[in-house]
């Protein structure tokens, strides 16, 4: 079956005493990186800084893209028809709000939290666990 669904999304990181966290939002019980479905004609980054942007208030300029733009994507998922492609990038803040998603009535996650590397791999699923430690290969001997 071919893949009909691309979300767009990005491991956000941030470096605070000499350890790296990571940005993960809770829904329903299931820990995930800001991510969404990318729409018609809409690049991918474009829809993954818009998505942060919706799910945690993290504007595009509080991000830098310190290791490029390279991507990688989650393993198919909803039956084989969906995947998730994620960046990485290095928030300028701590500060995170779950603003009011106007088509729910209420914020799309119900909760957030900056996780160590150990704590976040204790929290993702199968899915995501590829995706956080791809990221954390390529952010770990940055200095930054």
């Amino acid at each position: 079956m071919p893949i009909d669904t691309i979300s767009a999304g990005i491991v956000i990181v941030r470096r605070d005493n000499n350890n790296w966290y990571f940005l993960l939002l809770e829904a329903y019980g299931y820990w995930d990186f800001p991510k969404g479905i990318v729409e018609k004609g809409e690049e991918e980054l474009k829809t993954a800084l818009r998505e942060v942007e919706e799910e945690t208030d993290i504007k595009p300029d509080q991000l830098e893209f310190l290791w490029g733009y390279e991507y990688k994507d989650s393993r198919p998922y909803r039956g084989g028809r969906k995947i998730a492609r994620y960046f990485i990038a290095q928030s300028k803040t701590d500060k995170v709000f779950l603003p009011v998603s106007p088509e729910l009535g209420r914020p799309e996650h119900d909760s957030f939290g900056w996780f160590t590397y150990e704590e976040a791999k204790n929290k993702v699923g199968d899915r995501v666990k590829p995706i956080l430690e791809w990221a954390y290969e390529k952010i770990k001997n940055t200095n930054r």
